[in-house]
C-alpha cells in the first residue's frame, strides 16, 4: 500500500529553525516528485517546495524562497523540508505528497509561538 508518514511538527519560537521528515512506502520513492504542501486555519492548502528527478531540480512559494530548503535521501525514501528563521505566519499543518500518484501524508503541525 503506498503511503507517506510525515513527523518532525512541533511548537517552536519565532526565529527558531525546525526540520519535517516525509518517509514513503509501497511505491519507488525515488521515482517521483515530493512536494510539500501547507495549510494554515481558514486558508487553502498552500503550496510550499517540490524537488524533482531525476535531477532534483526544486521550486519554493513566494512566501518561503529563501527561508525553506526541501532536500532528500532516496536510499532513505525520505525527503526534508529544513525551515529556518520561522514566523508566526509559517504556522500550519504541513503535508507532503507525490503528486503523480495524488498521495498524500496524513500531515505534520508547526506552531510558531513565543
Amino acid at each position: 500500500q503506498e503511503r507517506l508518514v510525515e513527523s518532525g511538527g512541533t511548537l517552536v519560537q519565532p526565529g527558531g529553525s525546525l526540520r519535517l521528515s516525509c518517509t514513503g512506502s509501497g511505491f519507488s520513492f525515488g521515482m517521483y516528485s515530493i512536494a510539500w504542501y501547507r495549510q494554515r486555519p481558514g486558508k487553502a492548502r498552500e503550496f510550499v517546495a517540490r524537488m524533482s528527478p531525476p535531477y532534483y531540480n526544486t521550486q519554493y512559494g513566494n512566501s518561503v524562497a529563501g527561508r525553506f530548503t526541501i532536500s532528500r535521501d532516496d536510499d532513505r525514501n525520505t525527503a526534508y523540508l529544513q525551515m529556518n528563521d520561522l514566523q508566526p505566519k509559517d504556522a500550519a499543518v504541513y503535508y507532503c505528497t507525490a503528486p503523480s500518484l495524488d498521495l498524500w501524508g496524513q500531515g505534520t503541525p508547526v506552531t510558531v509561538s513565543s
